[in-house]
């Protein structure tokens, strides 16, 4: 555990946030302040940290002051030393009677050195600034960097609210990082100090991950009226970008958070398709998917899973929008239509809708990226699930072979469920979606409701001989006797359950034919 010698001249705010987060287990063993009315004293107090006061006496010299702290120190056991704010220069003989000493300075190293490095960026006009974490050397603000942090400067930045956000976005996160490091025992530091390294985490993400992005527009409103929102983009991304999308309908209201949200759920699985491929979405879960020798087949194949629910939903191609489609999109009411194009003749229909969001995205490349999520205090990251599935995947468990057209409903199946909320389970058929049952706390629950879906508001199909695709292995025998009963032919699920002998026996009761992925699809 690494124990550090905190030394301030003012709050030491760093210093007491470093107490609060403990990171890596790092704890403050002593705060030396030089003056005695600095508040940290009192804070510190409060804190049971112990504190030495040391100011210069007037008849003291610089060595002989700095031995005197360096001797009362020698009464404390710590490992780091960490400055915030500390207005006197360590001399070189004292660096070296100290261990690792750090240091957070208020800009992006070696820009803007110095006591008003706030002022100096806004002087300058630029567009970033934030902290720096480095090891203290004899030159000011010269020593190598452990870390950085950034922070933009905003157009009505003053030096007072600048300073604010990088202490609190800042400075708040990068001292405690370095401290971790070191804590981790991360980091090498030179035995000259003019040079520093850290050892990588075990991770396949960078261990500072900088999200910057371009604001575009504001949106007409968040998820709900009272709530703010906006579009921002990252032009380096190589692939398809619905915040870029071009709206070709000029008549139509702005966008709302829903509707941009929507529209990048439908054109995501849209984009799993090679073949022509319809998705329509509904709070960002689709209400029917299909693939066709057309998007205009694929829509009215996807539109006839669930009708009702597509009502006001958004519609997503993967090729170019004709006239044909775009008089079938707009034989009722939907909020956006998302492609990435359209003909004049298509524009002209869905143009008479004049609340018609027409949503145009060019580039339609998949490369693999990653997903963020916020969570309270940060934020998720993972990557982007791109995997597919072939026929060669399939492990078949039953002694019923299920036939190539219901291979190939299962792998149809399989894409469209990677964007189903869990518990998930679709229904198909050909390469067209029967009834899709999603967001359920329990298998049997998903089961039965893409069932009822099926049942009750497909057109011109039905759960009878459909297959059924399973985001997760199935825990009990319950979902598959509903199947069986609905008259479901086929199950691809990843298997994996305790239970999956019982499963495997219980399709084979029914006659069912049952194939394994060896994995899952969740989406939360």
């Amino acid at each position: 555990m690494v124990s550090i010698a905190g030394f301030a001249s003012n709050r030491g705010r760093n210093l007491l946030n470093l107490d609060d987060l403990r990171p890596g287990g790092a704890t403050i063993e002593v705060i030396v302040a030089n003056h005695a009315d600095a508040p940290i004293i009192e804070a510190a107090a409060e804190r049971g940290i112990s504190t030495i006061i040391a100011e210069r006496h007037d008849d003291e010299s610089r060595q002989e002051h700095e031995r005197r702290i360096v001797g009362e120190l020698r009464d404390f056991s710590f490992d780091l030393v960490c400055l915030d704010g500390y207005m006197r220069i360590l001399s070189p003989w004292m660096l070296d009677e100290l261990p690792v000493v750090l240091n957070v300075h208020p800009s992006l190293l070696p820009s803007f050195v110095g006591m008003d490095a706030w002022g100096d960026a806004l002087d300058a006009g630029v567009a970033v600034s934030g902290c720096s974490v480095h090891i203290v050397t004899e030159e000011v603000d010269a020593g190598p960097i452990v870390t950085q942090e950034p922070v933009s400067v905003r157009p009505d930045d003053t030096v007072s609210k600048l300073k604010e956000r990088i202490l609190y976005e800042a400075e708040f996160k990068a001292y405690p990082r370095a401290v971790r490091w070191f804590a981790e025992d991360r980091v090498t530091v030179a035995p000259d100090r003019t040079s520093v390294s850290v050892e990588p985490a075990e991770t396949a993400y960078s261990e500072l991950d900088l999200v910057t992005g371009d604001q575009l527009y504001a949106l007409r409103y968040g998820e709900n009226p009272h709530q703010d929102a906006a579009v921002y983009s990252d032009p380096t991304k190589d692939e398809a970008s619905v915040a870029d999308a071009i709206e070709r309908n000029p008549s139509t209201k702005d966008l709302s958070y829903n509707n941009v949200h929507d529209a990048d759920a439908a054109y995501r699985i849209a984009l799993e398709f090679e073949r022509p491929a319809c998705a329509i979405i509904k709070h960002a879960n689709p209400a029917g998917v299909a693939t066709a020798s057309s998007v205009s087949v694929a829509y009215d194949a996807a539109l006839s899973t669930d009708a009702m629910s597509a009502f006001g939903g958004i519609v997503a191609l993967n090729e170019p929008c004709d006239r044909e489609t775009a008089i079938a999109i707009t034989d009722s009411f939907k909020e956006t239509v998302i492609a990435p194009g359209y003909t004049e003749g298509a524009l002209e229909e869905l143009r008479r809708q004049e609340a018609l969001r027409v949503l145009e995205v060019p580039h339609i490349e998949r490369p693999p990226s990653v997903l963020r999520r916020s969570i309270l205090g940060g934020y998720l990251i993972q990557d982007r699930d791109a995997a597919g599935l072939d026929a060669e995947e399939l492990e078949v468990v039953t002694y019923i072979e299920p036939t190539q057209g219901q291979i190939r409903s299962m792998l149809f199946g399989w894409r469209v469920a990677k964007h189903a909320a869990s518990n998930a389970i679709v229904l198909t058929s050909g390469t067209e979606t029967v009834g899709i049952g999603q967001g359920q706390v329990s298998r049997v629950d998903a089961v039965e409701l893409a069932i009822k879906k099926a049942a009750e508001h497909a057109e011109g199909k039905g759960p009878r001989g459909s297959v059924l695709v399973s985001d997760g292995f199935f825990p009990f025998a319950d979902g598959i006797e509903a199947a069986a009963e609905a008259g479901i032919e086929a199950i691809v699920q990843p298997g994996g359950s305790r239970n999956d002998a019982e499963v495997i026996a219980t399709a084979e009761e029914h006659e069912m034919a049952m194939a394994f992925t060896g994995r899952r699809c969740f989406r939360h």
